[in-house]
């Protein structure tokens, strides 16, 4: 089956994401869960080894360093990211919120968006790593060794349940109604906690991540919707990785 595929969606734009459900932490230890994924990122590619607080104003943010992490300024932003309802109490069992970036232009530009410490019935936590659209840190960025470091940055230092590196309209072209439990990207990462991942057809790669789960790299080469094939091995993947009992969160 061709996809088609309109001047707008081409080429692919990439994220990375890591989900995982309710979790009660504390803002100092959701300071150090992203203090060591900012150490993880600064090893993945030097476009991801500089982050900055969040200002008013762009040309200010080069004033506000985030690296070295310093954990009483993480905390502190993450105190600051309670959910709350105007001038009322602190819902506390929803966890915080923080979204700061690497200072770039705007299709230059890696920011993340972390919720975490949330413990409501159902709550969907998350850290979400918007990339680069065009240059040469995309280019750069977007190759399978990249891809798979940052997952696994993300898979050790948020222990998610899982954790994919993807481009949106494969995202938006798989997960037509927004209903899928797990998507399955380029890059992805299942907890050992969902299962055991299964034999999975050439040219698919599997690689332990210690003893927290697995990666699995559909492609040696860029995974894009533009390429019949790479959307047949992804959704026979897929099919293998469900029948396996794979593609079901394990959050209630």
């Amino acid at each position: 089956m061709r996809v088609k595929v309109d001047s707008e969606t081409y080429p692919d734009t990439y994220f990375a994401g890591a989900y995982w459900g309710p979790r009660k932490e504390s803002p100092e230890e959701c300071a150090r869960r992203t203090a060591g994924l900012l150490n993880f990122l600064a090893e993945c590619d030097p476009f991801l080894a500089h982050w900055y607080k969040p200002t008013r104003s762009r040309k200010d943010a080069r004033k506000h360093p985030l690296m070295p992490p310093d954990m009483p300024t993480l905390a502190e932003m993450f105190r600051r990211g309670v959910n709350r309802e105007n001038g009322g109490p602190v819902f506390e069992d929803l966890g915080f919120s923080f979204w700061f970036d690497n200072g770039g232009a705007s299709r230059d530009c890696a920011a993340l968006r972390i919720h975490c410490g949330g413990y409501a019935e159902a709550v969907s936590n998350s850290c979400f790593l918007s990339l680069p659209s065009q240059g040469a840190n995309a280019e750069r960025i977007f190759t399978p060794s990249v891809l798979m470091d940052v997952t696994r940055s993300m898979a050790l230092a948020w222990e998610p349940e899982w954790a994919v590196a993807m481009s949106r309209t494969h995202r938006d072209l798989d997960d037509k109604d927004g209903k899928a439990d797990v998507w399955l990207g380029w890059v992805t990462y299942l907890s050992s906690h969902l299962g055991t991942v299964p034999p999975l057809p050439a040219p698919v790669r599997i690689e332990p991540v210690e003893d927290k789960g697995t990666l699995i790299i559909l492609t040696p080469e860029r995974f894009t919707v533009a390429n019949p094939e790479h959307i047949t091995l992804a959704r026979r993947v897929r099919e293998l990785l469900a029948r396996a009992g794979l593609m079901q969160s394990a959050s209630p």
